[in-house]
């Protein structure tokens, strides 16, 4: 989606914050937390091992900007597997040390011997929206973020 709203394929359109970390937010907005499909990014990895410090790691993920910036962040060297789907088994199977991938109730990762190591980032859908439409059709994209917060608020 963010591809479509920054080419002009769309004016707005709904993306996932991982999504977003993932992508190179030029051209689109994140205007609006639509507060829904709540989840976190998480580094995980077997449950005796939860210390990743002063050594090269490996870690499996679709998550490769978000994964190698926040492991750059704290200073630490990380191979980094683009693996999509069934990440759980990474660790298992010895392809990987740790995986980064969303995670709502860890029932997934216990049931897999994982356990949460590190909060990455909180993940909801996101509205965004292209610069250049929010320049030349403001009013009617201000409208609508206006409008969908309202209904937010109704929610909460």
């Amino acid at each position: 989606m963010p591809t479509y709203v920054q080419h002009g394929g769309a004016d707005v359109g709904i993306a996932g914050k991982d999504v977003l970390l993932e992508y190179n937010n030029e051209g689109i907005y994140e205007s609006l937390d639509l507060g829904v499909a709540k989840c976190q990014l998480m580094l995980a990895g077997p449950v005796d091992q939860k210390d990743i410090s002063g050594r090269v790691v490996k870690v499996a993920t679709k998550y490769v900007n978000t994964t190698q910036k926040y492991f750059a962040a704290r200073g630490q060297q990380v191979e980094v597997i683009k693996l999509y789907g069934s990440m759980e088994l990474a660790p298992v199977t010895g392809l990987s040390d740790y995986i980064v991938d969303l995670v709502d109730t860890g029932n997934t990762l216990k049931d897999n011997g994982l356990a949460p190591i590190e909060k990455i980032a909180d993940v909801s859908s996101r509205l965004i929206v292209n610069k250049a439409a929010m320049k030349i059709k403001n009013t009617r994209i201000s409208n609508l973020i206006e409008r969908l917060e309202a209904a937010i608020k109704k929610t909460e």
